[in-house]
């Protein structure tokens, strides 16, 4: 009987995922089907088939600016989050020392805790300090974000890493950090380059930080949530909105492929 019902579940189990799914990403789907409409309103039958609003976005200077602005955050954080997941990832991997538990569920926080609360969190302790609003703070919030997803990929590159490469390297006379640019960084390097697309792209979709902490600089999630009040810019919007979904879907993709192979390379050796 038991054989039976496990069959019987294992039957259920693909239609679940089906519906799971569409109701994940159906919804998104969308975005791309309404912006290339020939009409502002989101409802079907379209009125047409149109790149008018993609073409419009181009002579938007403030939609420019703020892309602008999330270009400039995002190269930032990737940096700085990779920078630090790096020395977090090599010692939490490397050593044993007391405290080492305490100090990567630290580290890693950001992931359990709600956005929201992080961002009041850092809102309180900037205005606190008296520093004024602006992409400087946006980017020192979204690294604290970011940072755990960082680690996540750097973990993985540095426990697979054959730690007797470095102790020849020590043992032929290279020092400390020599050893650390020769031989261990070209190693890891596929994930620190996931790191960076991974990070990213995070940056690049996070609203709730940027929007607490952007002032008057916005990022182009916080120049969408401005948009939205207004129905006659909601095609812009969608077309936006289909271009950074595509940007993400290709980092992220891209940032997995290398991660995969440098995985393979590893189990190879």
């Amino acid at each position: 009987m038991s054989g039976r019902h496990g069959i019987a579940k294992s039957r259920w189990l693909p239609a679940y995922v089906v519906v799971y799914l569409a109701f994940l990403y159906l919804p998104i789907l969308l975005l791309p089907i309404f912006s290339f409409n020939n009409a502002a309103a989101t409802t079907f039958p379209l009125a047409g088939f149109t790149l008018k609003w993609y073409a419009s976005l181009w002579t938007n200077t403030v939609m420019l600016e703020a892309a602008r602005n999330s270009l400039f955050v995002g190269i930032c954080v990737a940096t700085l989050s990779t920078g630090l997941g790096i020395c977090a990832a090599r010692a939490l991997t490397r050593y044993r020392f007391r405290g080492r538990e305490a100090a990567n569920g630290l580290l890693m926080a950001p992931l359990f805790l709600p956005e929201i609360i992080v961002a009041v969190s850092l809102l309180m302790i900037i205005l606190q300090i008296g520093m004024e609003l602006s992409l400087a703070t946006v980017i020192l919030g979204q690294t604290v974000f970011c940072l755990p997803y960082a680690m996540s990929v750097l973990t993985s590159g540095f426990e697979g890493f054959d730690r007797s490469l470095e102790e020849a390297s020590l043992d032929l006379g290279e020092t400390a950090f020599g050893t650390f640019r020769r031989v261990t960084l070209p190693v890891v390097a596929p994930a620190i380059v996931s790191s960076l697309l991974v990070s990213f792209t995070i940056s690049l979709d996070e609203f709730i930080l940027a929007f607490f902490l952007s002032g008057t600089e916005p990022t182009l999630p916080v120049y969408i949530w401005g948009q939205l009040r207004f129905a006659a810019k909601l095609p812009s919007v969608l077309a936006l909105g289909s271009i950074m979904i595509a940007l993400s879907i290709i980092l992220l993709t891209t940032a997995e492929i290398i991660r995969r192979r440098a995985e393979r390379r590893i189990q190879g050796a």
